[in-house]
């Protein structure tokens, strides 16, 4: 449905030069959505697969190793839409100390993507609300190294900013004056709070993601702070009892798509055509999560078989095979910390893994060697290329 502009245009000076600023009106639409002309079999669509999504979720043997692995993929690729360069392994090879031969910054970057998302799941545990003010709190965590540490962390922008070209004047899209963003947040805490629009839970994620990009309340982070509200009401409202549903994938293989449809959605109105692609992000992404979680199981259990086969070595290799299950890229030392076995005990584990192609050693050195359980790692890198 095209409703004709969702928004008004302030003029206002950057520089010497007057610019028509964007100023979303509030949500919910208006015309109400059209949710039972097209949007019904999407919505259900990508309702089951969120239902399958949670229900494989409580029946993994230790969720902690599907988390730990799956939210590290997701700030691979939510950093990687903003151009970082940091691969999966470059931040598990960050997280043990080893810094690759990469940027810094990069892998800076998507560790406070962790840091972030974790601080606002624990916020939420703890039973705080989904807020502008733990908004501003995750934006201050993501942006505490790195890059943009300068660019006012956990603090709404105080100055002009602009989305394409060198300047407002040139640029693709120009969001609300900074003097108009208090306002126009508050709008947006009021609907992600509203409990008397009778819209389903997904459809207020996809309408209050465009919402944030729209208004752009950050000088820097905004893609990826918009990308965690998602996570983060589905997760607050109970929709997904735990954090496994990471649409940056859906957005980085359909980027073109995906700022049409925004600039589609400020221009014509027409959330409809936003809400089909978004759910449909939701069903692919979805179904993606459960055929990974299964894939791992299989390659988990296949692999402990064959550990199991072996005999007498079986005991420490075991324990060995469960600890680069939590960490897919190991160090000896690393392990020996895991596991509680002797430097010998590990080493001798690790030659049984290597020998059976479990792992494989990914330096090529004699000293301060790296393991990584390849079959693993593979799996998770899908999509990340």
């Amino acid at each position: 449905m095209k409703r004709g502009s969702t928004g008004r245009y302030d003029v206002t000076i950057v520089g010497d030069e007057a610019v028509n600023a964007f100023v979303p009106e509030p949500l919910p639409p208006r015309p109400a959505l059209a949710l039972h002309e097209g949007l019904q079999s999407p919505l259900e669509a990508a309702l089951l697969a969120l239902g399958r999504l949670d229900g494989v979720a409580t029946l993994l043997p230790d969720k902690r190793l599907f988390l730990y692995a799956y939210v590290r993929k997701e700030a691979v690729l939510s950093s990687r839409i903003e151009g970082t360069q940091s691969s999966l392994s470059d931040l598990l090879l960050f997280e043990l100390d080893d810094v690759p031969g990469v940027p810094l910054h990069d892998v800076i970057e998507v560790s406070n993507y962790v840091a972030a998302l974790d601080h606002g799941l624990a916020r939420l545990r703890g039973g705080f609300p989904l807020s502008n003010r733990l908004i501003r709190e995750i934006h201050s965590v993501l942006l505490s190294r790195g890059r943009g540490s300068h660019k006012e962390p956990g603090e709404f922008r105080r100055s002009q900013n602009w989305i394409g070209g060198s300047r407002p004047g040139t640029a693709a899209f120009v969001p609300p004056p900074h003097a108009r963003v208090p306002d126009c947040m508050a709008e947006l805490e009021r609907f992600l709070h509203a409990d008397d629009d009778d819209l389903p839970v997904l459809v207020r994620a996809g309408l209050a993601h465009v919402q944030f990009e729209t208004i752009h309340p950050f000088l820097d982070g905004n893609g990826r702070v918009g990308r965690l509200l998602i996570t983060l009401l589905l997760s607050q409202t109970g929709a997904l009892r735990e954090p496994l549903l990471y649409l940056s994938l859906h957005f980085k293989q359909h980027r073109g798509t995906y700022y049409h449809l925004l600039d589609q959605v400020r221009r014509d109105g027409d959330w409809e055509a936003w809400l089909a692609f978004f759910l449909e992000g939701v069903r692919q992404v979805a179904g993606g999560a459960v055929s990974t979680a299964e894939r791992l199981g299989d390659v988990f259990s296949t692999d402990r078989r064959r550990i199991e086969a072996t005999g007498r070595r079986a005991g420490s290799a075991l324990r060995v095979h469960e600890a680069l299950k939590a960490r897919p890229i190991q160090s000896i030392p690393a392990v020996r910390d895991a596991t509680g076995l002797s430097f010998p005990a590990v080493s001798s584990a690790m030659d049984l893994l290597l020998d059976l192609g479990i792992a494989r050693e990914r330096t090529g050195k004699r000293r301060n060697r790296l393991f990584v359980y390849d079959s693993y790692l593979q799996i998770l890198n899908e999509g990340t290329e």
